[in-house]
């Protein structure tokens, strides 16, 4: 009878220490209070996917040239990549819904804005005009979720499993908002696809951030005064918008030249199913990393993945046919969500939870400001050389990327608990940084 209890106790034991090593996506979705911002949460980010896919259609449907096209997209990605952080900072003093509100709002106007002027005929200038305030006011929903997931787990080892779900959950908007773009503007009307942003973007915002109860705490907590330091100060936060910057050209460079790929064999209406093949690959990977209990380090992890990206993005302009294309594209998006989910889980070691909405768009931004970027360039090289030329800006992005992601990787590692960050990074104890 000893024996059976005895037995019975390692048993348990036993069973407690594989859920404690090996959470899953159950056991994250069973999370109290994790569904009332999931929900509100994806219908608000799906909208972020659509933005410059529909502005390039609708802007090279009126002018004719993907340069043009590719420019305006460019400024609003800049734009947003300027202002996000701004946007996070705020998120973390003020609350997320003082924030998000009034942005959703300012950015359902001035999309239409921008709409209607595109469909006027408007200057480029004007255009350009139009664009700053529509990326300025891309109401951050991504770090804000991912901000959430820091409130409502208690188990740690939960976070890596929902910086996983979190990458898929970007990737599956990636999946269906070309899709969604591509069929509305070329369908529909060309401007169908801004105006569905613009409306998906207010609605969703509003649902999201009607949830108070998930909300991280501003101001001051438990009678303690906070100091609002910037998590720039924080050296790896530094070196993975560098990486996220590549991750970002692979973005942009992907979306004008698969259009244009499309385009010059006349079927446009494949870019969208093209673009999907390479989300649904992100999508994929992203899932196998949260289900899989990793035994190398995160930094170890970062590097492989994005030397994998690099070399598979390397190929992407020697495809001349779509079943090709559709291939590499698979691949290059299957390497696209290991890096993006190691660098999010690297952030939550390295920056406390008062800082982490403004670290998490500065990632987002870095990949906004990489796509705009990466769109401007490519939409030049199609432009001027031969189709399919925009996709040497994905090799170059992520090649240099990933020699500054070498030179710098030990600054992703969390030095000696005595050894903090520039004062005022966050309020839940001293940050320890290499």
């Amino acid at each position: 009878m000893a024996s059976t209890v005895t037995t019975s106790k390692k048993s348990k034991k036993k069973n407690s220490a594989a859920a404690t090593s090996r959470p899953g996506y159950g056991r994250l979705l069973r999370t109290r209070g994790a569904w009332t911002f999931l929900l509100p949460g994806f219908a608000a980010r799906q909208p972020f996917a659509m933005l410059t896919l529909s502005i390039v259609l609708l802007v090279q449907h009126t002018t004719g040239s993907y340069g043009a096209a590719g420019a305006v997209a460019a400024v609003t990605g800049v734009s947003m990549a300027l202002f996000a952080p701004c946007n996070g900072r705020l998120a973390d003093r003020y609350g997320q819904r003082a924030v998000l509100v009034p942005g959703v709002v300012v950015h359902a106007a001035a999309g239409l804005g921008l709409t209607a002027l595109a469909l006027a005929g408007a200057p480029l200038w004007a255009l350009f005009a139009a664009a700053v305030p529509t990326g300025a006011s891309v109401p951050q929903i991504g770090p804000m979720v991912r901000a959430r997931w820091g409130v409502v787990l208690k188990n740690p080892r939960l976070m890596t499993t929902a910086a996983a779900f979190e990458s898929v959950t970007d990737e599956l908007t990636f999946v269906v908002g070309p899709l969604l773009a591509t069929g509305l503007c070329t369908a529909v009307d060309p401007a169908a696809g801004l105006v569905a942003e613009a409306s998906l973007t207010l609605i969703g915002g509003l649902l999201f951030a009607a949830q108070k109860r998930t909300q991280p705490a501003v101001g001051v907590g438990s009678g303690t005064r906070v100091e609002h330091g910037s998590a720039l100060r924080v050296p790896g936060v530094r070196v993975l918008i560098v990486t996220f910057l590549g991750i970002g050209s692979v973005f942009g460079g992907m979306q004008v030249s698969l259009a244009a790929f499309s385009q010059s064999i006349g079927e446009p209406g494949l870019n969208g199913v093209l673009y999907g093949i390479f989300a649904t690959g992100n999508m994929l990977s992203g899932i196998a990393c949260g289900a899989i209990a990793w035994k190398i380090t995160p930094q170890r992890r970062l590097v492989l993945a994005y030397a994998a990206l690099a070399l598979t993005a390397s190929a992407l302009w020697t495809a001349h046919s779509a079943l090709l294309l559709a291939g590499l594209g698979l691949l290059v998006g299957m390497c696209i969500a290991p890096a993006l989910i190691t660098g999010y889980t690297i952030v939550e070691k390295l920056v406390p939870a008062g800082a982490r909405t403004e670290a998490f768009t500065w990632l987002t931004g870095a990949v906004a400001l990489g796509q705009a970027a990466a769109v401007t360039l490519a939409g030049q090289l199609e432009d001027r050389l031969w189709t399919g030329a925009g996709f040497l800006v994905p090799m170059g992005g992520t090649v240099l990327a990933l020699v500054t992601l070498l030179a710098l990787r030990s600054r992703l590692v969390p030095g000696p608990r005595g050894r903090t960050v520039a004062r005022g990074v966050g309020h839940r104890g001293p940050l320890a940084v290499d």
